[in-house]
């Protein structure tokens, strides 16, 4: 499919804890570390899944990008992701320089339209703070022409199983612990009813409130409340019950059969271990 000009970049995390790692990991003269996007364009919307840093050296006169190496790299991780092409580029740091332009041409000659991606991993403002940038070309047709930068709408996304790692980071640095266990899967169903309970009592108070003229009403709210209850699907209270109680069990087979296959591997080990010691 045709690449378009990048309208907005959903970027997954992933991407940003690879980036850290390679900052962090950087040699001791290196400022900043710059490395391939990787993942999909459809329609100018530029989905990041994945990325790998390519080794360069910069100074204040002239910038060396081991091409050789980035193009191994890419080659090799189309043999394990092939439906990841080659998107954009990143670079750590809140500045887009003059070398900048001579790598986002080398990026130019790799993909259509490629993303600029720049990560301020100092933690400038207390945050990392993530930036997206096209390039557009500025001058007079048939004189001098240039390149400016123009920004690009970033926002973070995730996959199901990217959330549930996210969760618990997030979890251990609330609680202030290392280690954070895995919660269950009935633990964790229990903690969706919850917090869904509560989202639901915060939805009714607020209809509440407006229907008492207590709360003043907003018009995006009611069209969200109205697109969330079309969505329901429309069952009786037995037909619901029903369902629900089927997926619960369903559930728990599914719980039982792995608990039944983790206790049949421990005992073929324990029958192991006595057998290599007669």
């Amino acid at each position: 499919m045709a690449e378009t000009s990048p309208k907005r970049c959903h970027v997954h995390p992933v991407v940003f804890f690879s980036i850290c790692d390679s900052y962090e990991r950087r040699n001791e003269d290196a400022k900043r570390v710059i490395g391939t996007l990787l993942g999909t364009n459809i329609h100018g919307v530029v989905e990041v899944t994945n990325c790998f840093s390519v080794p360069h050296n910069e100074s204040e006169d002239e910038v060396a990008v081991d091409m050789e190496f980035a193009r191994n790299m890419y080659e090799l991780h189309k043999r394990v992701n092939p439906n990841e092409t080659i998107v954009g580029w990143y670079a750590t740091g809140n500045d887009i320089t003059e070398h900048s332009v001579l790598i986002h041409e080398y990026y130019n000659r790799e993909c259509s339209n490629p993303v600029h991606m720049t990560v301020d991993t100092t933690l400038r403002d207390g945050k990392i703070s993530i930036k997206g940038w096209q390039s557009q070309t500025m001058g007079v047709p048939g004189k001098t022409q240039g390149v400016i930068f123009t920004p690009v709408s970033v926002e973070v996304a995730f996959y199901e199983p990217e959330k549930v790692a996210v969760d618990m980071l997030i979890e251990g640095l609330v609680a202030g612990r290392r280690n954070v266990d895995v919660v269950s899967d009935i633990e964790h169903v229990s903690k969706s009813a919850t917090k869904l309970q509560e989202m639901l009592g915060i939805v009714i108070a607020y209809v509440d409130g407006v229907l008492s003229s207590q709360v003043t009403p907003d018009n995006t709210i009611g069209r969200h409340l109205l697109d969330l209850v079309n969505t329901v699907p429309q069952l009786e209270a037995h037909e619901f019950e029903e369902m629900l109680n089927n997926n619960m069990k369903d559930l728990l087979m599914v719980v039982y059969l792995s608990n039944l296959v983790s206790t049949q591997l421990q005992l073929n080990e324990k029958v192991n271990m006595l057998e290599s010691t007669k």
